[in-house]
C-alpha cells in the first residue's frame, strides 16, 4: 500500500508545485499561447468540474471539501482492500492524488488553480491542471480493469 500512497503523494507535490508556479507567473484570467490549439491561462473554478455549482455563495465549497475527504478514505480503504490488484490499485492511487491536490487549493484559496487550456478554432476545451488529469486518468484506468474484470 506504501507504493500506492506514495504515487498519490507524487501527483499531488506535481500538482501543488505546477499550480504555485501558474499563480507566480500569471495573473488571473492571464493566457500564454504555446500552439494553435493549447494555452497556459490562470483560471479559478470555485465549483466542481467543467464549473459545476460555481456560483452557489459558498456553500459548495465545504460541500466539494466533504466529498473530497470521504471519497479519499474509501479509496484509502480500497488500497488496502485489494493490494494484489495492481492495475485498480494504480487507478486508484491516481484519482486519490488528484482529489487530494485539488482539495488542498479548495482549502487554502477556496477555489482550484486550472491552467491547461486545449482549443481548436472557437471550440474551448475547459481549462484543467494535473490534478484533474490524474483522475481522469485513473478513472479510464479503473473502466479499463472493470472491463477486464468483470467480476468485481
Amino acid at each position: 500500500m506504501r507504493k500506492w500512497l506514495s504515487l498519490s503523494g507524487i501527483v499531488i507535490a506535481i500538482d501543488v508545485y505546477t499550480k504555485h508556479l501558474i499563480q507566480q507567473a500569471f495573473e488571473y484570467g492571464e493566457r500564454v499561447q504555446i500552439s494553435s490549439f493549447f494555452d497556459l491561462v490562470r483560471f479559478h473554478n470555485e465549483g466542481a468540474a467543467f464549473s459545476f455549482l460555481a456560483n452557489q455563495g459558498g456553500w459548495q465549497h465545504f460541500f466539494f471539501a466533504a466529498v473530497a475527504i470521504v471519497a479519499s478514505a474509501v479509496m484509502v480503504y480500497l488500497l488496502r482492500k485489494n493490494p494484489e490488484q495492481k492495475l485498480f490499485c494504480f487507478a486508484i492511487a491516481l484519482v486519490l492524488g488528484g482529489a487530494l491536490g485539488n482539495l488542498y487549493d479548495r482549502l487554502t484559496l477556496g477555489y482550484v488553480v486550472d491552467f491547461l487550456f486545449f482549443h481548436y478554432q472557437a471550440f474551448y476545451w475547459p481549462a484543467f491542471n494535473v490534478a484533474d488529469s490524474a483522475i481522469t486518468g485513473g478513472v479510464v484506468l479503473l473502466l479499463i480493469d472493470g472491463f477486464k474484470n468483470p467480476q468485481r
